[in-house]
């Protein structure tokens, strides 16, 4: 079974001495990335290791006299969520998401994303192992907005977003967090699912890619969890949600688009820069048109918080963009979710650039049948 492939693999990557590991990995950073780069990678150790080590199983924590009612309710909810993932979605059997850990604050990490001031297209990172990326996290606020500060200070559009969860693909057994939590319950499965899924596919150097595969495990998961729970009503409202999605990003999209044309027009950079400004504005009108037929829900507010910019849009495009070609994927293959992830690997193997028509056009055939294809 696949699923106890990764979990093997797992089990082969871990190292018992945490300083062994740790120094392993700052050697390595600092032959690829020079001394510049090390106090990040020496924080995300940090950070990391940090996490590790204030793991406690959910078992425990769920006998203990001593823990909250609300808490051990919770994750006695996870952990039906977790067998879940096993069992119906085909996720990863392993020792990630079967601990603990009460940060004490309201993200992981921070995450920076960056684009040229007349460019939607953004900034990348590039790390050892998992290639190239749209933004770089850090474990403390401060760091990621001074960085971003830096940036900003170059000329850059920047933006730092809060994150609750992020998944080190079956190197460690990642914990369940308390940001993972406090969003609620479909919150907390969906962003189970969404990590475990970075697990099971994971496609070196594509962020795109790996995050609208996870969101769509992610969104395909909560409505099988749903309905195998007979929730007609919580998933009616999950689809409601979903609908008010689907028009909030058509707005984004528009939005990026009009962008994109304005930039490859090319012209004074004064004279942009007031158009560039026009475009946020009228992004800005139209949401609050959009949103006054919704009744009062007002979920989407936040994103409107402090001012908009290229980098602000970056995030969209990443997790949304092709979520709708993965679910469709999902569909042609019966939403058999083993021959998905079949033929998900298949299209990960092709080229970047041949992915996305891929995408479109794949289909489906037994998840063994073409292993080398």
């Amino acid at each position: 079974m696949r699923g106890r492939e990764v979990q093997d693999r797992s089990v082969r990557r871990r190292i018992g001495s945490a300083p062994v590991r740790a120094v392993g990995v700052v050697v390595l950073l600092a032959g690829v990335a020079g001394c510049t780069e090390l106090p990040y990678y020496a924080q995300a150790i940090r950070g990391h290791w940090a996490i590790m080590q204030a793991r406690r199983p959910i078992a425990q924590i769920i006998a203990s006299p001593e823990t909250r009612p609300a808490l051990r309710e919770r994750l006695v909810r996870v952990q039906a969520v977790r067998r879940f993932a096993v069992e119906v979605l085909g996720l990863p059997d392993n020792g990630s998401y079967r601990s603990y850990v009460d940060l004490g604050r309201d993200a992981v990490t921070w995450n920076v994303y960056a684009t040229p001031e007349f460019s939607l297209e953004p900034r990348r990172w590039c790390f050892p192992l998992v290639g190239c990326m749209a933004y770089r996290g850090h474990f403390d606020e401060r760091d990621a907005r001074a960085y971003a500060a830096r940036l900003a200070a170059e000329g850059w559009d920047t933006w730092v977003g809060r994150a609750a969860a992020y998944s080190s693909l079956g190197w460690f057994e990642d914990p369940v967090l308390n940001t993972m939590l406090d969003r609620g319950e479909l919150a907390t499965a969906g962003i189970l699912f969404h990590e475990l899924a970075h697990q099971r596919v994971y496609v070196r150097g594509d962020s795109a890619f790996n995050e609208a595969f996870a969101t769509a495990v992610q969104r395909a998961g909560v409505r099988r969890w749903l309905a195998a729970r007979g929730e007609r009503r919580r998933l009616a409202a999950y689809e409601r949600g979903l609908a008010r999605r689907a028009a909030f990003l058509a707005l984004i999209g528009e939005t990026r688009r009009r962008l994109a044309a304005l930039y490859a027009q090319g012209g004074e950079p004064r004279l942009l820069r007031a158009r560039k400004a026009e475009e946020f504005a009228r992004l800005r009108s139209r949401y609050a048109t959009l949103k006054a037929g919704w009744g009062g829900w007002t979920g989407f507010d936040p994103w409107f918080e402090g001012p908009l910019n290229n980098a602000r849009l970056v995030p969209v495009a990443l997790y949304e963009d092709r979520v709708g070609d993965f679910l469709a994927l999902l569909a042609r293959c019966g939403g058999d979710f083993e021959r998905f992830y079949a033929a998900v690997e298949r299209i990960g193997r092709l080229p970047k650039e041949a992915r996305s028509e891929a995408l479109r056009a794949a289909g489906c055939t037994s998840p063994h049948s073409s292993a080398g294809g």
